[in-house]
């Protein structure tokens, strides 16, 4: 089980979903046309959001659904308190390395922006897939160009543009190959600059 002492600590490095520069406006864009577009193919009743952060991919969802069942699920941390004050959603503190639901229990899981910082990532998929009992949709950041846009920002610069926290680095080839192993992927899309996943439960 990965503790809140092996990962970074919860939420964003930096705002990206309240950015108000128009460049990553447009890239948050198409990141949500990307999100979207899949969660409406997906037709989901019950969603179970791992690595919810702040809530704010809880929030969109229930805006555009306010009678979607939504749980959140995010490690132990004081300062999420705030940002979930009010979110009317099942909200659970637990790891996603070992996920307190039972198995097939959410139509739909989102893991958003979460995997590259999880110590196991294997680990946390083969969960993922235990309870997910229809689909999933994953993104993480797509390397290299998540670290040469924040070089050429001149952000990080002492890691190589590195964000914090981000201890798993995967291109859009090797992102899909890793989900392939513990899902059905059905389709993948590359809104700049991230890979996201829309894959299926595999019937085994």
């Amino acid at each position: 089980m990965t503790t809140a002492s092996e990962v970074i600590p919860t939420g964003n490095a930096y705002d990206k979903y309240g950015t108000s520069n128009p460049i990553e406006r447009r890239m948050m864009a198409g990141f949500f046309d990307a999100f979207d577009g899949f969660v409406a193919k997906s037709n989901p009743s019950s969603v179970l959001e791992v690595g919810a952060g702040e809530g704010s991919i809880a929030r969109r969802l229930l805006e555009r659904n306010p009678d979607l069942g939504i749980t959140i699920l995010d490690l132990p941390d004081p300062e999420l308190a705030s940002h979930w004050a009010g979110l009317e959603v099942a909200q659970v503190q637990g790891s996603v390395e070992e996920l307190p639901f039972p198995d097939r229990s959410m139509d739909l899981i989102l893991a958003i922006e979460v995997l590259e910082h999880v110590v196991h990532p294997e680990v946390a998929l083969a969960e993922i897939a235990r309870v997910a009992d229809r689909e999933v949709i994953l993104s993480v950041p797509r390397e290299p160009i998540w670290r040469i846009g924040n070089l050429a920002r001149g952000r990080y610069l002492s890691d190589l543009g590195n964000t914090p926290g981000h201890i798993q680095h995967w291109s859009k080839h090797t992102f899909a190959a890793l989900v392939g192993r513990h899902f059905e992927v059905l389709s993948v899309a590359a809104p700049l600059p991230w890979t996201m996943i829309h894959a299926r439960r595999l019937e085994r």
